[in-house]
């Protein structure tokens, strides 16, 4: 019987060294792609701002919140829901490619298919990155107020881009699944409303049927929220009696497991595609 010998250790480095390459091209490439439409930019801040203003000076009057500032209570709903969406803009841009042949034009490449939606997820979180900024210049416009340290600070801000990162991939799956880039641009918001309605986003999870509760306690928005929400304001965490750490980690467990589950569908997808 012959032995089956190992790889070198260096093929290892270098398969490795490859794929952070192939992700940080493509994360490049598609980051001169939305530098040169601007329009995207735009578009993208847009409706998270008529959020912003329709739930503060229209429904905030209507929605009890224990005497807290509702500005206080909705602006980090308000961040994690623009997040949110920009995973389902995420999947119109990867239809958006696969209509116009790009992908195509990448699977002649020597490259490796988990790099191309690793440099796809990068990208979508560093403009997710932007877009959050522009948030963050509304909300304090609009009476917002951090009462937080720069840790806590840092810690938001940190498990909001991860977020976003992690459902870049749900989006980056509806984009490979779906004919069009109109059913893309459906099918990624389709999920998203009922996800982000049903949580603690808008209003106090208590304020709802007692069957609808248990969702939106352990939804996944929910957690990331409160987490936030207790991590941007200390006043608030303290009259919400929000357990931020739970929330934290309850929260990373449900995006680890997206990632779990959708970068091998993506990737296999990719392959049957290619197949």
């Amino acid at each position: 019987m012959s032995a089956v010998t190992a790889p070198p250790p260096a093929a290892f480095t270098r398969r490795r060294g490859a794929l952070i390459t192939d992700s940080l091209t493509m994360t490049w490439r598609l980051l001169r792609t939305a530098l040169r439409i601007p329009d995207l930019l735009v578009f993208s801040t847009i409706q998270p701002v008529m959020f912003v203003l329709l739930f503060r000076y229209v429904f905030g009057g209507a929605i009890e919140t224990g005497g807290i500032p509702y500005v206080q209570f909705l602006m980090p709903g308000i961040f994690v829901q623009t997040l949110a969406f920009n995973g389902a803009a995420t999947g119109i841009g990867v239809a958006d490619d696969m209509a116009k042949g790009i992908v195509d034009r990448f699977r002649t490449l020597p490259i490796s298919p988990a790099a191309m939606f690793i440099g796809r997820a990068i990208a979508d979180t560093i403009r997710s990155a932007f877009v959050l900024f522009i948030m963050v210049v509304v909300g304090v416009a609009t009476g917002y107020r951090f009462h937080t340290t720069f840790v806590d600070l840092v810690a938001g801000v940190a498990l909001m881009l991860f977020f976003s990162f992690c459902f870049s991939w749900i989006g980056i799956f509806i984009g490979l699944i779906v004919k069009s880039v109109e059913a893309a641009s459906s099918g990624g918001f389709l999920w998203l409303f009922p996800l982000t309605f049903a949580s603690s986003a808008f209003v106090p999870v208590s304020s709802m049927p007692s069957w609808l509760q248990t969702f939106a306690k352990y939804n996944p928005i929910t957690l990331v929220v409160d987490a936030v929400r207790g991590w941007f304001d200390h006043d608030l965490q303290a009259a919400l009696h929000i357990n931020v750490a739970t929330s934290a980690l309850q929260s990373l467990c449900w995006l680890l497991g997206i990632l779990l589950v959708f970068v091998p569908l993506c990737v296999r997808r990719f392959r049957k595609l290619s197949g």
